[in-house]
């Protein structure tokens, strides 16, 4: 059974910076899988905020977040990377990562206040 925990979140001011990390448990092949981060703000759909292939040469973002965030894993760890700076209130949201969009964890609350 795949389990993925989220950590990292928290309340930062607009332009901090923070880093958050998804830790994969029982997954034996989790360095042949695409991994994502995702988030939720209130009222939202979930939306697709990067996407790193298995060995990480290939990372793809989503508009809003370019020039901003960079993911990044270690395969040796089992551990996907979001690295958030220039953080801005519109990226409020609960966020979470996803192993070949199968398994979820349980989210990472994102809070930036103005």
């Amino acid at each position: 059974q795949v389990q993925l925990v989220e950590s990292g979140g928290g309340l930062v001011q607009a332009g901090g910076s923070l880093r958050l990390s998804c830790a994969a448990s029982g997954s034996i092949y989790f360095s042949l899988y695409l991994m994502g981060w995702y988030r939720q703000a209130p009222g939202k759909q979930r939306e697709l905020v990067a996407t790193i292939s298995a060995g990480g040469a290939d990372k793809n973002y989503a508009d809003s977040v370019k020039g901003r965030f960079t993911i990044s894993r270690d395969n040796n760890k089992k551990t996907v990377y979001l690295d958030m700076s220039d953080l801005k209130p519109e990226d409020t949201a609960v966020y979470y990562c996803s192993e070949r969009n199968i398994y979820w964890g349980q989210g990472t609350q994102v809070t930036v206040s103005s």
